[in-house]
């Protein structure tokens, strides 16, 4: 186990590696083993990149993120273009089907996202793209995830494949239980990036409504 200045030291340097995050902007503590990040950025997306960065070390597992979010006023586009934004994001972006769903702007910059997908990474997916956007301080994803009917051993069968190609180092070391449309993740991995690419698989698979998440790092 990591000290708690070694996981500051780590983090810090994490964060000053990433080209997306303004290290400079970023205050870092650690308490009995629960990282702290503070300070002010400019945007939504600036605050999760520090946020995935931070997860991305060794040790982290538990985190307070309390960047605040305070964009130059000056440059920040009014909530109808904003709506414009979010539509033409979404639009574009080939992995969300863009026809079924639809945002509402309010209070200079907070993002409702509402509508059906198939699978919870296209729920993701939208709410990625619109966190990137210039002006968006909050987004509020009420998406629903209507997968098609998909028979246990079936749904059990897909997901176990593409955790075979997604992460086949991990495969051997995580369970997966199909509980209707829910699957729970049990097991080891080595690190938060294989942990990602882990419950990917499966939050990709159409059928999946629900993701329970117990795998282990270490």
């Amino acid at each position: 186990m990591k000290t708690d200045s070694e996981l500051k030291a780590d983090v810090t340097r994490e964060l000053a590696w990433d080209i997306r995050v303004d290290a400079t902007a970023i205050g870092v503590a650690a308490h009995h083993g629960v990282v702290t990040l503070t300070g002010t950025v400019a945007s939504w997306a600036d605050k999760h990149a520090a946020e995935e960065a931070a997860f991305r070390v060794a040790g982290v597992r538990d985190l307070a993120n309390d960047i605040e979010i305070k964009p130059s006023w000056d440059t920040t586009p009014n909530d109808a273009e904003i709506a414009e934004a979010v539509r033409n994001a979404l639009a574009w972006d080939r992995f969300v089907p863009h026809e079924r769903l639809r945002s509402t702007v309010a209070n200079q910059g907070t993002v409702t996202l509402t509508g059906t997908v198939r699978t919870l990474s296209e729920r993701d997916e939208a709410e990625t793209v619109v966190c990137k956007l210039a002006g968006v301080r909050c987004v509020v994803n009420q998406i629903a995830v209507e997968p098609p009917r998909v028979a246990e051993n079936a749904l059990h069968a897909t997901i176990t494949q593409a955790l075979a190609r997604h992460a086949e180092r991990e495969a051997e070391r995580v369970a997966v239980d199909v509980q209707g449309d829910t699957v729970v993740l049990t097991g080891h991995v080595g690190s938060w990036t294989e942990r990602r690419a882990v419950v990917g698989a499966a939050r990709g698979t159409p059928g999946v409504r629900r993701v329970e998440d117990r795998l282990h790092i270490g």
